[in-house]
């Protein structure tokens, strides 16, 4: 579908496309069958590869050794990204803006967490859901209390992706004592650190390499030096964060989507059903067809959110957006493949069928960084304080 993207956009979304197509989508099936693990020479491959193209530390700043992307280039990737299963896509690391934001002014972080981290020599992973508080962040009962120059950290944390392919945690805790008890502050923290502790690795609906552990943190030692800003504005990078994967999620959506429009095509054409191909059934047109319809309709709206945040629209304005496109694109991605797997009919059932895969995949999209209802929640309350006109117009 046609959009009217600057000349860099289309290069990376070319480019981009490129790769997942020839190098990533051909392993998916032996992914699927194997835990979502390839062999490490072929991932070491993958990585290679994907550095070459420039794929790593897209959304930092050139002088600080980032790639200095656009928002809007960012989110075509991302979108190329989304169209392999098994998150094959996730063989680059990209550090999120907000960590320089929040540690430009203190050089130890920089240099022992942030730079390390751009360089690809680091690689963080986040503990901030718990057992009893997951789109309710202010729910969280993990603290953090004071000790001289230390802080002692407490807690236990659900979900924390990645955590087998990291060395540090961004640890999310409430401050317990002080002038600031209640609030909320975030934490570097060594994984070798004592008292963490791997409670345990559930299994989930997908396939991936990357896991979900569980860990529990007790009486843990941080230095004072890596609470990453002032007590109480923890929430304020998480927020930071929520935008910046909640727009991810949306453009991977959009990726899905598409790469599964193409595949229930494909098969429809081929497809003998009554004599004729499937292709000419009116149900599966309008399938189809509803399906390509909302696509363009979230790809609009994730493209544009990007565009307005490199226009540097106001913050809560672009958080409201965010939400706006994770929602959308989310849900439209449930359905596309919902119908993808109508069509393929009994081979949508299949493992080794991109229908079924995506089916299973897609569903967390509507869960992680903010449920659907928690969108609707910050749309709903961004309306009532900035009004439509705002919003969206």
């Amino acid at each position: 579908m046609s959009y009217a993207l600057p000349p860099g956009a289309r290069a990376w979304q070319e480019k981009i496309g490129r790769f997942v197509t020839e190098e990533l989508i051909p392993h998916e099936v032996e992914a699927e069958m194997n835990g979502g693990k390839l062999p490490a020479d072929l991932r070491d491959r993958q990585r290679r590869n994907a550095k070459a193209l420039g794929l790593e530390a897209l959304a930092i700043p050139k002088e600080l050794g980032g790639k200095g992307l656009s928002v809007l280039e960012q989110v075509v990737i991302q979108e190329q990204i989304g169209r392999v299963t098994n998150a094959l896509g996730w063989c680059y690391h990209s550090t999120p803006p907000w960590m320089v934001t929040a540690c430009a002014g203190s050089a130890h972080q920089m240099e022992s967490w942030v730079l390390p981290n751009i360089r690809g020599e680091r690689d963080e992973c986040y503990a901030i859901t718990e057992a009893e508080a997951g789109s309710d962040v202010d729910a969280i009962q993990a603290t953090a209390r004071r000790v001289g120059d230390t802080y002692i950290l407490n807690g236990e944390k659900w979900h924390v992706t990645g955590a087998n392919h990291s060395d540090h945690f961004i640890f999310q805790a409430k401050i317990a004592g002080g002038p600031n008890a209640g609030s909320h502050a975030l934490f570097f923290v060594d994984m070798k650190a004592a008292g963490v502790s791997l409670v345990r690795i559930p299994a989930y609906s997908h396939n991936y390499a990357d896991t979900h552990p569980i860990y529990r943190f007790e009486n843990v030692r941080v230095p004072a030096a890596d609470r990453i800003g002032e007590e109480g504005a923890g929430m304020d990078f998480t927020y930071d964060w929520f935008r910046y994967e909640r727009l991810g999620i949306a453009a991977r959506c959009c990726g899905a989507a598409s790469r599964l429009i193409d595949e229930a095509t494909s098969f429809a054409r081929g497809r003998i059903a009554f004599g004729k191909p499937l292709a000419e059934q009116q149900a599966i047109q309008f399938m189809l067809a509803d399906s390509a319809t909302e696509l363009w309709a979230a790809r609009l709206m994730t493209y544009r959110t990007a565009e307005e945040i490199d226009a540097r629209v106001d913050r809560k304005v672009s958080h409201a957006q965010c939400a706006m496109a994770k929602l959308y694109a989310s849900e439209m991605a449930n359905r596309v493949a919902d119908r993808a797997v109508q069509i393929f009919g009994g081979r949508g059932y299949m493992r080794e069928n991109v229908a079924e895969r995506f089916y299973r995949e897609l569903r967390v999209d509507r869960i992680w960084e903010g449920t659907s209802e928690i969108q609707r929640l910050i749309i709903a309350n961004g309306l009532y304080k900035r009004g439509q006109k705002t919003m969206i117009e």
